[in-house]
């Protein structure tokens, strides 16, 4: 096994052939030094701000205070699976240097059928946003007073502003930012457990799976949808082929026909009607050394990202449980800050202001990989940023319950799922795609039970719901 990165690099030369390509890359590897590990860490984390969205924390708060330990289990098992999720969302972007909704595109051929499955993931997406700006709405209104409708607004222009620093000064500027926000969110988040530390026995009992009632099933499915949600899916492929996917097709020969260009998020790539590369030839890094990096990424980012969730529903399992009016955000900032002082209330709600300023701008960014990917269309970054605001903007200023509408929408995302993972299994598990790269076939096995796990899940959902259990 390789001790060092220069071990990698070299063990990486000997696997499987690539083609001419990737033998050059190959060969200017060697005349440069290979970056630290640590350098190659980021996409992952600001994936995993998707985890710690507004809907997250309604889900888990609401779950910790009416139920107590019952549904640690759920958080555990969600966070469990993300970790595959993620992993195998990153390694197709690594591998092929396309998005997951890139590769769909290409090869469902169907117009009709491709645009069914662009509407349900858009209206995932929206779903998603709509959660975050209640969030960051909600905690403005906490912190300063300001009007719920202005805060959503505030939200809103906060994530454009992030998203043209993404497109102006690069990935890894916008990763730095979005792990500065994921810091103060877990600090926020987790203050209160050592505070007020819950109980080790009702712990370990709130990791055997088992439900209470009906309501209980709605909020473990709310929760794996703000756990597992599918627009993550979509943006860590995407995510890591704006890191590390640098080597495109050839340029067309003088005097071809050129192709409309294609745009990644909110910059110019290849054109739509590029051939695709063969696998694992679309970066000038090892892909070997890049997958193990990244499985280190979203090892680091399912870890703070499971941990803060956790907190989040044993701050409201000891601090909520009984309590009057804890079944909103505003009624546990209140409860908080009479239970555990101020300071605690305070560093919560600044917890769910960064995390909706943070999670909004990645929501943002799938939603326009979403819709390049699958339709090859550009949307300019305000237009669609302003037309994605409109539900939760609709919401607000209609005086909906922003609580309710916040965990609801984590269900909407709970369906979403499907769509998202089981091609991202069945993709990341053919030659064709990943070559060498392939899944394991107990990678592959997970993934299909954790599929049919999530599918299940939502069948009972549906069906409580319609029969009025």
């Amino acid at each position: 096994m390789p001790k060092t990165l220069d071990d990698e690099v070299a063990a990486d030369r000997d696997g499987a052939p690539h083609d001419g390509g990737a033998a050059t890359s190959v060969r200017q590897g060697r005349r440069t030094s290979v970056p630290r590990a640590a350098w190659l860490i980021g996409p992952a984390l600001v994936a995993g701000v998707a985890y710690l969205d507004p809907g997250n924390v309604a889900s888990n708060m609401t779950a910790g205070a009416q139920y107590g330990y019952l549904l640690v289990w759920v958080v555990v098992l969600g966070n469990v699976m993300a970790w595959l999720i993620q992993y195998l969302s990153a390694k197709l972007g690594i591998v092929t240097g396309r998005s997951l909704p890139e590769v769909l595109g290409g090869r469902i051929r169907n117009r009709w059928g491709r645009r069914a499955y662009w509407l349900q993931a858009e209206l995932v997406a929206m779903a998603t946003d709509l959660a975050e700006v209640i969030g960051g709405a909600v905690a403005l209104n906490l912190l300063f007073g300001v009007p719920l409708v202005w805060g959503g607004l505030i939200t809103g222009t906060v994530s454009i502003a992030l998203l043209v620093l993404q497109s102006r000064r690069g990935p890894r500027t916008f990763e730095f930012v979005i792990m500065g926000l994921l810091a103060i969110i877990t600090v926020g988040f987790t203050v209160g457990v050592f505070v007020a530390p819950p109980d080790p026995a009702g712990m370990l009992g709130g990791l055997v799976p088992r439900f209470a009632d009906a309501n209980s099933v709605l909020l473990a499915a709310s929760i794996l949808g703000a756990t597992i949600m599918p627009h993550a899916i979509y943006a860590h492929s995407a995510l890591s082929r704006d890191r590390f996917a640098t080597r495109r097709a050839a340029p067309p020969a003088t005097g071809a026909a050129t192709t409309k260009p294609a745009w990644h998020g909110f910059g110019i790539s290849r054109g739509t009607d590029a051939p695709e590369l063969l696998p694992g030839t679309a970066t000038k890094m090892p892909t070997g050394l890049l997958l193990r990096a990244t499985r280190w990424d979203v090892s680091i980012a399912m870890a703070i990202a499971g941990t803060v969730n956790l907190a989040i529903l044993l701050l409201a399992a000891v601090n909520l449980a009984g309590v009057e009016g804890t079944d909103s955000l505003e009624g546990a900032y209140a409860a908080l800050g009479v239970a555990l002082g101020p300071v605690i209330a305070t560093l919560f709600a600044v917890g769910l202001l960064a995390s909706g300023l943070a999670s909004t701008s990645v929501g943002a960014y799938a939603g326009a990989e979403i819709m390049h990917g699958l339709l090859h269309v550009r949307v300019p970054l305000i237009l669609r940023r302003l037309v994605t605001l409109i539900p939760a903007l609709a919401i607000l200023w209609l005086g909906f319950d922003p609580t309710l509408s916040l965990v609801l929408s984590q269900v909407v995302l709970s369906f979403g799922i499907p769509f998202a993972l089981v091609p991202l299994v069945a993709l990341t598990a053919k030659a064709g795609v990943l070559g060498r790269w392939r899944n394991h076939w107990a990678t592959t096995a997970a993934g299909v039970a954790a599929s049919v796990f999530l599918i299940t899940l939502n069948g009972v959902l549906l069906w409580l719901v319609f029969t009025g259990a």
